[in-house]
C-alpha cells in the first residue's frame, strides 16, 4: 500500500513540477543563445531596440 501511494505521489507531484521546471529552464537557455546570436551579428536594427 505504500507503494501504491508513493508512486501516486511521484506521478502528480514530482513528474509536472519536474516538466515545469526543465522546460522554464530551456526557454530560458534558448532565449539567450538566441539574443547572443543577434548580438553578434551586427545588426543594427535589434542594438537600436535593446540599447
Amino acid at each position: 500500500m505504500l507503494g501504491a501511494l508513493i508512486m501516486v505521489v511521484v506521478l502528480v507531484v514530482v513528474i509536472p513540477v519536474g516538466v515545469l521546471m526543465t522546460g522554464g529552464a530551456m526557454a530560458a537557455l534558448l532565449g539567450h543563445v538566441v539574443k547572443q546570436s543577434a548580438d553578434d551579428s551586427g545588426d543594427e536594427v535589434w542594438r537600436e531596440l535593446n540599447y
